[in-house]
C-alpha cells in the first residue's frame, strides 16, 4: 500500500474534494483515502483555502491526480494557511481573553503580557500545528473566544462561538460538560432565570442549524439535479434505527431522505466509534492499562461503556463545582479539569488531544497568583510533560530539533533556569512557593523524562519489543496527567469556596485544614 502522508495530505485532500465535488458527496467520497471525518466548519474552511490555493496553482488540488503531492511551493502555501488561520482566530481570542480575565483577577498589565507570551509560546501547540501540521488553533481560538464572552457576561455570544468550535473539531466536546454546567448554573443561581435559559437554548439550536444548513440545502439541491451519493451501509443502518422516531416512514424516494442521509453520514464520520478505545499509543488510562491487561479481548461495546462510565466519574466533580459556583474566574480551572478527565478516560483519544487540557491550564498564568511559583511551576511541568508524550509522533515526522529547542526554551523563559534562583530554588516556606513534596515530584518527572530520552537514543529495544520505549513513555505520561487532573480539580474546589461551607478552610497553596469552631 502506498504511503498516505499523514495529516498534511489529509488537510490538502479535503481542500481537493470540497472544491471539486458537490457538497452532498463530501462525506461519502473515497473514504479509504483520508475521507472527511471532521465537522462541517472544517469542510467550509477547507473549501475556502482550496479555492484560494487553486488561484496560485490549480494542480495542487486537482481531483485525484494531486494525491501525495508535496512540492515545496505547496508546502509554503499550506504552512501559510496555518499561520493565517491562527492569527485570524487564536491570537486575537487569546489577547482579548487575557485582557478580560486579568481585569477580573486584578492582575497588572505587565503580568498579563507575560501570560500572553506563555500561552502563545506553548510548545505543544506550535509543534502540532506548525511542524506536524494541523489547524487546531482555529478550534482553540473559538473556544477561547467563547470563554472570553462568558467572562464578559455575553452568554449568547459565548454559545455561538462554542458551537462554532464544535463545528470545527469534535474534540471541543472535551469542554462541553463544563460549559453546560456553567450556563445552567448561571440560570439557577442566585435565582432561577427561565428566560435566560430559553435564550441560551434557542441561540444554541439556531447556531447548529446555521452550521449544518449548507449541507442540508446542498443535498436537497443536488438531489433535484439528480446527484446523489452512494449510501454507506452504516449510514443506511443508522437511518433504519431512526425510523421509529419520525412521523413518516424513511424511504429513499422521500424528499427528506437526502438531507437525513447527509446528516446521518456526517455524524457517523465525525464520531467513529468503530475505531477503538484509543488512537495509536497515547498517554491515557486505557493505553496504559492495555500494556498490562489487553483490552482487545473484550467486545468493543463493553469497552465503550466502561470508557463512558469512567469519563462521567472523572468529569462529574468539576461540573458539579462550576454548577453550584458559576463564577467566571473558575472557568479555566473547570475547563482544564474536565478536559483532563476526557483525555484520560474517554473513547477514541489521540495524543494531540493533550492540547485541550493544556490551554486552559496555561491560561491560569493570568489569574491573581498565576505567576507565583506555586502556579507557574505546575503550568511549566504540565506543558513539558505534554510535549514529551508527543515525542514518538514528532520523531516520526523528523522533528527532533524543533522539539528539543521549544521544550527547553519554554521553561527557561518562564523562570526555570538552572543557573539562577529559579522556582525550584526559592524558599519553600515563603507564600506562593512550591512545597518540598511538589518540588521533589516535579524534579523526579524531569529526571525520568531526561533518562528516557537517553535510553531511547542509545539503548536498542529488546528483540520482540520494538515499542518498549513508547510504552514507557505512555506509562509515565499517563501517571503525570492523572496528577495534573487532580491538581486542577483540587485548585477548582479550593477556589470555589465549597470547602468552607463544609467546615474546611484552605491553607497555603490550597492545602486543606480543618476549621476549628
Amino acid at each position: 500500500m502506498p504511503p498516505m502522508h499523514g495529516d498534511f495530505e489529509a488537510q490538502r485532500h479535503w481542500m481537493e474534494i470540497t472544491i471539486h465535488l458537490p457538497i452532498s458527496q463530501w462525506y461519502f467520497y473515497d473514504l479509504e483515502w483520508w475521507g472527511l471525518d471532521y465537522p462541517p466548519l472544517t469542510a467550509y474552511h477547507s473549501w475556502v483555502l482550496g479555492e484560494i490555493g487553486s488561484i496560485f496553482n490549480p494542480t495542487w488540488f486537482a481531483l485525484f491526480s494531486s494525491r501525495r503531492l508535496d512540492e515545496p511551493l505547496l508546502k509554503v502555501y499550506m504552512r501559510a494557511t496555518v499561520l493565517l488561520s491562527e492569527y485570524s482566530t487564536y491570537v486575537p481570542a487569546v489577547v482579548i481573553f487575557l485582557r478580560r480575565y486579568s481585569r477580573v483577577e486584578g492582575l497588572p498589565t505587565w503580568e498579563a503580557s507575560i501570560a500572553l507570551v506563555a500561552v502563545l509560546m506553548q510548545p505543544v501547540t506550535i509543534l502540532t500545528d506548525h511542524a506536524h501540521f494541523q489547524y487546531n488553533t482555529v478550534m482553540l481560538g473559538l473556544v477561547t473566544a467563547s470563554t472570553s464572552s462568558f467572562i464578559a457576561g455575553r452568554q449568547l455570544w459565548g454559545c455561538v462561538f462554542y458551537v462554532a468550535a464544535l463545528g470545527y473539531k469534535q474534540m471541543a466536546l472535551y469542554y462541553a460538560p463544563t460549559i453546560f454546567a456553567y450556563l445552567l448554573g448561571t440560570c439557577f443561581f442566585p435565582r432561577l432565570d427561565v428566560r435566560g435559559l430559553l435564550k441560551i437554548a434557542l441561540i444554541t439550536a439556531l447556531s447548529f442549524s446555521v452550521l449544518f444548513a449548507p449541507l442540508i440545502i446542498g443535498s436537497l439541491y443536488d438531489s433535484r439535479r439528480g446527484i446523489s451519493p452512494e449510501s454507506t451501509e452504516i449510514a443506511t443502518e443508522l437511518l433504519r434505527k431512526l425510523d421509529f422516531l419520525l412521523p413518516l416512514p424513511i424511504q429513499e424516494n422521500a424528499w427528506f431522505y437526502p438531507p437525513l442521509l447527509q446528516l446521518t453520514q456526517s455524524v457517523h464520520r465525525i464520531f467513529p466509534f468503530a475505531r477503538g478505545v484509543f488512537e495509536d499509543k497515547v498517554a491515557n488510562l486505557w493505553c496504559a492499562l492495555h500494556v498490562i491487561h489487553k483490552l482487545n479481548r473484550y467486545p468493543s461495546a463493553v469497552v465503550q461503556r466502561l470508557a463512558l462510565v469512567a469519563t462521567v466519574i472523572s468529569i462529574l466533580p468539576p461540573c458539579l463545582v462550576i454548577f453550584f459556583r458559576p463564577r467566571k474566574e473558575l472557568l479555566p480551572l473547570a475547563l482544564s479539569s474536565t478536559a483532563w478527565g476526557f483525555f484520560l478516560c474517554s473513547f477514541q483519544v489521540h495524543e494531540k488531544s493533550v492540547l485541550l487540557p493544556l490551554l486552559p491550564m496555561t491560561l491560569l498564568l493570568a489569574s491573581r497568583d498565576g505567576l507565583t511559583p506555586s502556579i507557574r511551576g505546575w503550568v511549566i511541568w504540565a506543558n513539558v510533560l505534554g510535549c514529551w508524550t508527543m515525542f514518538p509522533l514528532l520523531k516520526r515526522d523528523k522533528l527532533r530539533v524543533p522539539y528539543f529547542m521549544l521544550t527547553l526554551l519554554y521553561p527557561y523563559l518562564l523562570g526555570l533556569q538552572p543557573s539562577t534562583g529559579n522556582i525550584y530554588a526559592s524558599d519553600p516556606a515563603a507564600e506562593g512557593n512550591l512545597r518540598p513534596t511538589t518540588r521533589a515530584l516535579h524534579l523526579l518527572f524531569y529526571a525520568a523524562m531526561a533518562a528516557w530520552h537517553a535510553a531511547e537514543a542509545f539503548i536498542p529495544t529488546p528483540q520482540g519489543k520494538p515499542d518498549l520505549w513508547v510504552v514507557v513513555n505512555v506509562g509515565i505520561g499517563a501517571f503525570g496527567f492523572v496528577i495534573c487532573y487532580l491538581w486542577c480539580l483540587w485548585r477548582l474546589v479550593s477556589r470555589s469556596g465549597i470547602l468552607s461551607s463544609w467546615g474546611f478552610t484552605t491553607g497555603r497553596n490550597g492545602s486543606k485544614q480543618l476549621k476549628l469552631q
